[in-house]
């Protein structure tokens, strides 16, 4: 047969599909109104682990509205909420063992609080004071704490998601029964960090989560014009992982789904891919005006769907959870951030010198003469950096 009669036998052959013949089921257990799906089947959760997430969920929720005002208000230079997202977050988080590494985007500070984070210790960070486990070295929101085993976030988008497999591949060689769960948005997995950090954690058959969540946007770009595809989850099935797509504003969906993840991992030490459908009800972050790229009307269909809300409700119905008692919670984080605000900003900021540590086993003599050139810079312009100028 010649290559022509060949390669027209192939396509005369060829069953095509499009884009649409994929059918990917959504995790459903939640409804809008507190109450559960027919036939829905409840994740591993009792009382006290459901009012651990809710608490999470209140702190969070006063975290985001108090620091943005901050803000605003020109006390802290930057900041990123999670409102929205609260479920994806949180209700992936509580589906982990404490062992478990966390590697966020920038956007998972609830994952955080739940692990136990302290509310001072997020206010020192956001100040970048002495007190801040970083030194005052990274942008507000860049949390890291080695003993929760949460890694330090950093702003380069996806650097996260070959390293989660780095993670995942070390806990397998120490025989660990643990997992690296990695966040990100579906704008990250655009970056080619996405399909090297996939293919390698595919491979080599490591105990990864990669937990997206698609909340619609990245940026001001809408999901159209990001992709072709059948989302992200259509992607994990291409690098041979299990996948699941999950309704990201359903906490108890999210729940069940990442205690299913957990459980394959650990057991066949592979990986899985959890692509959990929200939305992002505030601005992408403070520098953000989302009126530019969407309606309020678009907003307001979403916040029908608040993951809090609906997760409250579902409290409610069990009995779990009083309007009296939610109130207090609310009224005692408010209070409890803004005394830690107070307290944060009046500490001194980290001294000079700590900025070359831990880059090196020693500083170079190049860092030495760099520090030495910037305390000049400091010690002759003294007003435009009035928290060092005085600690020189």
């Amino acid at each position: 047969m010649s290559q022509t009669n060949f390669s027209q036998s192939v396509v005369h052959r060829a069953a095509f599909l499009d884009r649409d013949s994929l059918n990917i089921p959504i995790l459903k257990i939640l409804q809008a109104d507190g109450t559960t799906y027919d036939k829905a089947v409840l994740p591993q959760v009792d009382e006290a682990l459901s009012q651990r997430i809710f608490d999470a969920c209140a702190f969070t929720r006063v975290l985001d509205e108090r620091m943005l005002a901050a803000q605003r208000q020109g006390r802290i230079s930057f900041y990123m909420t999670c409102t929205g997202e609260e479920a994806a977050v949180i209700g992936s988080a509580a589906a982990l063992d404490d062992g478990d590494v966390i590697l966020a985007q920038y956007r998972e500070h609830a994952s955080l609080r739940y692990r136990g984070f302290t509310t001072q210790q997020f206010m020192d960070q956001l100040f970048s004071n002495e007190q801040d486990l970083g030194k005052g070295r990274q942008m507000p929101i860049h949390y890291g704490i080695h003993e929760l085993n949460f890694q330090t976030i950093s702003s380069p988008l996806a650097t996260q998601i070959p390293q989660a497999s780095g993670v995942g591949y070390s806990l397998k060689m120490q025989g660990k029964p643990n997992v690296a769960i990695c966040y990100f948005g579906e704008g990250a997995a655009s970056e080619g960090d996405f399909h090297a950090g996939l293919n390698m954690a595919s491979v080599h058959k490591v105990p990864v989560i990669f937990f997206c969540r698609n909340n619609g946007y990245a940026i001001s770009t809408p999901t159209e014009e990001q992709y072709a595809g059948n989302g992200i989850a259509s992607r994990g099935l291409g690098y041979g992982m299990h996948t699941i797509r999950v309704d990201g504003n359903d906490m108890l969906a999210v729940l069940a789904a990442t205690q299913q993840a957990r459980a394959y991992a650990v057991k066949n030490s592979a990986p899985v891919l959890i692509e959990a459908m929200t939305y992002r009800l505030g601005a992408h972050s403070s520098s953000d005006d989302p009126s530019g790229y969407r309606s309020k009307d678009e907003e307001a269909k979403w916040q029908q769907h608040d993951p809090v809300k609906r997760f409250k409700l579902w409290l409610v119905n069990q009995g779990w959870l009083t309007e009296e008692q939610e109130q207090a919670l609310y009224s005692q984080y408010r209070d409890e951030v803004l005394a830690a605000v107070k307290v944060a900003e009046k500490v001194a900021a980290p001294a000079i010198d700590l900025l070359i540590e831990d880059v090196y086993d020693q500083p170079t003599p190049r860092l030495k003469r760099q520090l030495e050139e910037l305390k000049q810079h400091i010690a002759k312009y003294p007003k435009a950096y009035p928290k060092t100028a005085g600690r020189l």
